[in-house]
């Protein structure tokens, strides 16, 4: 029976537009201090979810809500089953937009949102592919589970909940990459880094950083205009941003409280390449190392400036390691703090097979300065992968190859998807080979014909798997 993808897919891009616009118009960004006991990560992520599982019902499928946190939709009877594990948070909007970042825009082809790509588009266009498959009442042998998690972009609180109260297949993919295939992810930690309480003199306050896992677009700090001069202040600042071209930077006088705010701009992007992004943080710590601190004030800012600024491998805090499969480790310093309570750094981290995170543990307090210390922060995540060869690789891989003529490899990426959660698990688009990756940066997008493409290779991926 030959069925074209393509052409069904067209029949719904409509409905499936309509659809996405719903979920991405929902801030579904982790929102715990607002948490209840119906909505344990705020209320955002479990809207989300149950607008989602509403799409479902209104098809005529099987759902569950597992309690706010997680959700699932089923086609098929099986008990022999394959899973799909998307995710329907998102990361703060952050500063950039150019759009409200949750009243969709559809601009030259392009679908503009928050979550667009990650992960709501890609999540919609697998749902999409088994509401095909069951509206042409497909033949099938195994059955399909589409499970929603709802804090992907931090603790996974919710899939982890999922797995406790319900049984998770062994086998399946995460829309949540790219095609033709990510069957290897690098393992992932964070690190607080924790330097002594600070003695304040010029610098009294430096704060950048969303998530663990997004690049710091902007970087400030508070200095006291006691211990310098707002002239000379501007005049240093007017020669750094003049060095380095790639960032933005402005100073803001509070004259009641004598206080120059100094602010730089520069590129967020997701943690897993931090190459592509420009970490504003760093680059204010170097500015800031230029000026007159105390000892104290030496001991922070020089460590970010002299070990961390554009330091992607890791290699002063001894960490750097690279492996012929998974490639090279990535080091993202995200979340800074620092005022006269406290003074700490997060740095996230994607490593390849040949390390753990004791072994990071050891290697970074190695090279940290005197009474500087790090720790574990949140879960680590080790390193997963799945053969080239594998039957599964082999079938998703196909069913893309067949769409697109693409004969691009498998590859392993530094992101961590649900797919590792599976022990016969990878990670399968909606991202195209070339494609700009605007995951976790202002002014995310997903283009809609490439959209409805991704449709259609999973309608044909999941087929292929089910029948």
């Amino acid at each position: 029976m030959s069925i074209d993808w393509e052409k069904e897919v067209s029949h719904r891009s409509d409905e499936l537009i309509n659809d996405l616009s719903e979920l991405v118009s929902i801030d579904s960004s982790r929102d715990t201090e607002h948490k209840t006991s119906d909505f344990p990560l705020g209320p955002g992520p479990a809207k989300a979810l149950q607008t989602f599982l509403h799409f479902a019902d209104r098809d005529g499928f099987q759902t569950k809500n597992v309690d706010n946190l997680a959700g699932r939709i089923e086609l098929g009877d099986s008990d022999d089953a394959i899973a799909i594990l998307s995710h329907v948070d998102v990361v703060p909007e952050g500063p950039g937009w150019e759009t409200n970042p949750f009243e969709p825009v559809i601009k030259d082809g392009n679908f503009y949102a928050r979550g667009a790509s990650d992960d709501k588009g890609p999540g919609l266009a697998a749902y999409y592919a088994m509401k095909i498959i069951k509206e042409l009442n497909l033949p099938v042998k195994k059955s399909v589970q589409l499970i929603l998690g709802t804090d992907e972009e931090s603790e996974w609180v919710g899939i982890n909940h999922y797995m406790e109260k319900e049984t998770m297949p062994e086998t399946g993919f995460s829309p949540d990459a790219e095609f033709p295939a990510i069957n290897g992810e690098k393992g992932i930690v964070s690190f607080r880094v924790n330097f002594p309480t600070p003695t304040i003199s010029l610098v009294k306050n430096f704060a950048a950083g969303i998530r663990p896992n997004m690049v710091p677009q902007n970087a400030e700090a508070d200095l006291d205009l006691s211990a310098i001069s707002a002239e000379d202040l501007k005049a240093k600042l007017n020669d750094f941003l003049t060095a380095n071209k790639e960032i933005k930077g402005n100073i803001e006088i509070d004259s009641d409280n004598n206080i120059a705010k100094v602010q730089i701009i520069g590129k967020g992007a997701h943690a897993m390449e931090p190459f592509n992004g420009i970490n504003a943080a760093t680059y204010l710590a170097k500015f800031l190392v230029e000026l007159d601190l105390n000892a104290s004030e030496k001991l922070y800012f020089s460590f970010i400036a002299n070990d961390l600024h554009l330091d992607f491998a890791g290699k002063h805090l001894g960490i750097a390691n690279k492996d012929d499969v998974m490639g090279e480790l990535t080091l993202s310093p995200n979340i800074y703090e620092y005022d006269a309570t406290k003074a700490n750094i997060l740095l996230n981290i994607r490593y390849p097979k040949g390390d753990t995170g004791d072994t990071l543990t050891e290697k970074i307090n190695r090279a940290l300065p005197e009474n500087v210390s790090a720790v574990i922060e949140g879960h680590n995540q080790l390193p997963h992968f799945v053969a080239v060869n594998d039957p599964l690789v082999q079938a998703l891989v196909g069913a893309y190859r067949d769409h697109t003529g693409d004969d691009t490899e498998p590859f392993t990426v530094g992101g961590g998807t649900y797919g590792r959660i599976l022990k016969h698990g990878i990670a399968y688009g909606a991202m195209f080979p070339g494609d700009e990756n605007v995951m976790h940066q202002p002014n995310e997008y997903i283009n809609i014909d490439k959209l409805l493409k991704s449709t259609a290779v999973y309608a044909d991926a999941i087929y292929r798997l089910i029948k």
